[in-house]
């Protein structure tokens, strides 16, 4: 096993602050998050994901030799959508390309769906982001179809893909 994830604890915050004050990471992630990215916001985060339903949110650290190198989590839908969720994932940029996340995306897919109700797992990365794109293929994930014009990002009208696992794909 080349990483591991575990649960999120208080002292990650400076590991996070770090792999999240890169430009590089942030231009592929939602927007939202404050740029540079402190320690406070990490312990902010942390907390955060440690106080929310266990059964609902799936939040872990990516480690590789006892370190935290990035994020991974699986965010269930609401509604008619309450067996579906939305997985989320970055690493610090110099762990990019050893096949690390392909490796953290299988693991936190195998445990969503042996520890709830969990059907189907989707993610959108930007149409742009071949890597992400080829994690989620190498992980064994569906390429459902591009989302046209589906969000904004720095200032720019952009495309995102839809990819999915279902938990009978394991089986």
């Amino acid at each position: 096993m080349i990483c591991s994830i575990r649960k999120w604890e208080l002292s990650d915050a400076r590991d996070l602050s770090i792999a999240l004050s890169n430009k590089k990471i942030q231009d592929n992630l939602r927007d939202g998050l404050p740029y540079p990215y402190t320690e406070e916001d990490g312990a902010d985060f942390i907390s955060a994901m440690l106080s929310a339903d266990e059964n609902d949110t799936f939040a872990f650290a990516i480690t590789v030799d006892g370190k935290v190198i990035g994020s991974i989590g699986v965010f269930r839908q609401r509604n008619i959508h309450r067996q579906t969720a939305e997985l989320g994932y970055y690493i610090a940029e110099e762990y990019w390309g050893k096949g690390i996340m392909t490796e953290a995306v299988k693991q936190i897919c195998e445990y969503v769906f042996s520890k709830s109700d969990i059907i189907r797992i989707y993610a959108e990365p930007y149409a742009y982001n071949a890597a992400s794109c080829r994690v989620l293929e190498k992980a064994g994930f569906q390429y459902e179809g591009t989302l046209r014009n589906n969000a904004v990002k720095n200032g720019k009208v952009i495309d995102m893909k839809m990819y999915s696992l279902l938990k009978e794909d394991l089986d």
